[in-house]
């Protein structure tokens, strides 16, 4: 059961990757710049380097929106361990720690989205 979910869930993530991306050509240059400029426009920019940055915010966006799912999930499969542990203390243990495991993780990719939000920004912010 837990592989078959597993399957499922990763079919769906990578469904949502294979979305096509439409390319732009940019005007070549010989200096270093309009060559980045260049392959970034593959990515679908305007050759202004904002492709990559694009790119990265809505992955980001994306992985966050799967572990805000996972966590939701988690922290109901907390309850219902719970809820169905009896006063078994090794039961309400196990679901202790789940809940604890589930709201670390929202918290370090909490984290981890602002830290990647902050070196866009900062990137932005240079060019």
């Amino acid at each position: 059961m837990k592989w078959k979910l597993l399957l499922i869930s990763c079919l769906l993530v990578l469904g949502l990757l294979a979305v096509p991306i439409a390319t732009y050509a940019c005007p070549s240059s010989n200096s270093a710049s309009g060559q980045v400029l260049s392959g970034v426009g593959q990515t679908g920019s305007d050759c202004s380097g904002a492709g990559v940055n694009k790119t990265i915010s809505t992955a980001v966006t994306i992985l966050s929106i799967v572990v805000g799912a996972a966590a939701i999930i988690m922290v109901l499969v907390s309850g219902i361990k719970y809820i169905s542990s009896g006063g078994d203390s090794a039961k309400v243990s196990s679901a202790k720690s789940t809940l604890i495991y589930a709201l670390v993780g929202v918290a370090i990719a909490a984290i981890a989205q602002l830290l990647v939000h902050f070196i866009l920004y900062q990137s932005n912010k240079s060019l």
